[in-house]
């Protein structure tokens, strides 16, 4: 039977606390899953012990290199037999079990009624509600003789209900962690639905008159990439991908920082940007498209609508992005389609037309008719179902590193100035449309975030129609 070590540092801090409650959180790739599948092992020789390790959607368990395939790489080495169903989990020569199931929403907890989890983990954390967190903890109980633990796993979120839960170890100034505070326990009570928080059992017992026994141990242990130094020999390339991410998303994932949030100016600041006199011929490009984001209205007083948007978006043989072009109006929906199909024709069936796709049946039935309208053309059409901010990080970082290059043109100070203003301006048409061509354009490389703490989901459909 193989033996399984932790990394020294943070990892070792983790696996050795004793708290009821331990959080291990901080820069994406400092060793967090792999410490989570550690802690499970623990008790696999006790008959009746079970694990079970919470992801928020299924897909992030069964996924290509998830946590399933990394269980994968050590539980047979120490005994385990893998089973699918009915949901993937591994059992042990003892008959321990260690699962892995998903809480997409609130409902789906109340099925985990009567159930009862030895050890319960949630490997990213901040993807769950708190009414989730605290409802699984009532079913967090143990009659094999092990102890009840709850272990969890977090990417900063400045805007999650963990920042505030574990803010006692944060430096509330600088939003970075408290290294003399990393691994300490502090203890909680509930009265009335309000969490107590106190130094001892016996200082909470003294101050609201309760049994100590009900006072739950928790802690928080800060990681960095460097606390993963298998990951840095393994993927050297993973450091550099954190650098080059943009200014917000690098303070989160890189530094830990759980104060950062995403401002004007911070994502697209007007000083990266780069002005060129002339549109690259066509010998110079890999790709061209032209992104659109549809509005369906018409500028009148007292109103400001939002923007239909038409942006020429090229990537050079260097890997460097251009916008070429850019088509900003408000016009009734008819007119819309027309200048779509007009533009289309005028950039050439060489150019992709990428559309947006509102969620819903109606959204279906536009994008349908667009495609139909394009006939002959290559459409990509895009269904956006996560965060405006999430979707715009690869483009904001490519902007931040002087990448992203903007032909000159009496367009741009309109374009400027709302990537100035993002992502709290009062519209986002043109960085949609910007975010969009860049996902869509070929030679970029679309990471699983899902360990970084990026979710969301990106769907295309393609279709080239010739006459």
């Amino acid at each position: 039977m193989s033996e399984l070590r932790p990394q020294p540092g943070a990892q070792i801090r983790f696996l050795k606390s004793r708290a009821d409650i331990a959080i291990y959180g901080g820069s994406a790739g400092s060793g967090k899953t792999a410490a989570l599948l550690l802690e499970a092992v623990r008790h696999i020789g006790v008959s009746g012990y079970n694990c079970v390790i919470f992801r928020k959607e299924f897909k992030q368990i069964v996924s290509n290199g998830g946590i399933r395939d990394a269980a994968m790489k050590i539980y047979p080495d120490v005994g385990a037999v893998y089973r699918s169903q009915p949901t993937p989990q591994f059992i042990f020569p003892s008959g321990a079990k260690i699962s892995f199931a998903h809480l997409n929403t609130e409902v789906e907890t109340l099925a985990w009624q009567g159930s009862e989890v030895c050890l319960l983990a949630f490997d990213e954390l901040t993807h769950f509600t708190q009414y989730q967190f605290e409802y699984m903890m009532s079913r967090n109980r143990s009659t094999c003789g092990v102890r009840p633990l709850i272990r969890a796993t977090t990417n900063p979120d400045s805007d999650s209900w963990v920042a505030s839960f574990i803010s006692w170890w944060i430096d509330q100034d600088t939003g970075y962690p408290i290294q003399e505070r990393s691994g300490k326990l502090r203890y909680m009570i509930r009265i009335n639905g309000e969490r107590i928080w106190g130094d001892s059992p016996a200082e909470l017992s003294a101050r609201y008159d309760c049994d100590p026994s009900e006072a739950k141990s928790v802690t928080f242990v800060s990681a960095k990439i460097t606390d993963n130094p298998i990951l840095l020999k393994k993927d050297p390339g993973y450091l550099s991908n954190l650098k080059a991410l943009s200014k917000v998303e690098r303070a989160r994932l890189l530094d830990g920082n759980w104060r950062i949030r995403p401002a004007a100016g911070m994502y697209f600041p007007r000083e990266d940007h780069k002005i060129i006199d002339w549109l690259p011929q066509s010998n110079e490009m890999i790709k061209w498209v032209r992104s659109w984001d549809l509005a369906a209205s018409e500028e009148s007083e007292g109103r400001d609508p939002d923007w239909t948007v038409g942006l020429l978006v090229g990537r050079r043989m260097s890997g460097k992005v251009v916008i070429g072009d850019m088509i900003r109006v408000r016009r009734k929906a008819a007119e819309v389609r027309s200048l779509v199909k007009t533009l289309a024709v005028k950039d050439g069936r060489d150019v992709w037309v990428v559309l947006g796709r509102d969620p819903g049946q109606a959204g279906k039935e536009q994008a349908e008719s667009y495609l139909n309208m394009l006939n002959g053309f290559t459409v990509v059409s895009r269904n956006i179902t996560r965060s405006k901010t999430v979707m715009a990080e690869p483009a904001a970082a490519l902007w931040q590193q002087g990448n992203i290059e903007v032909v000159r043109a009496d367009w741009n100070e309109a374009l400027l100035s709302e990537f100035e203003q993002f992502p709290e301006g009062r519209h986002d048409d043109i960085v949609d449309c910007l975010a969009a061509s860049v996902l869509s354009l070929p030679g970029h490389s679309r990471p699983d975030y899902s360990s970084s703490g990026l979710s969301g989901r990106f769907k295309e459909i393609k279709r080239d129609r010739k006459r």
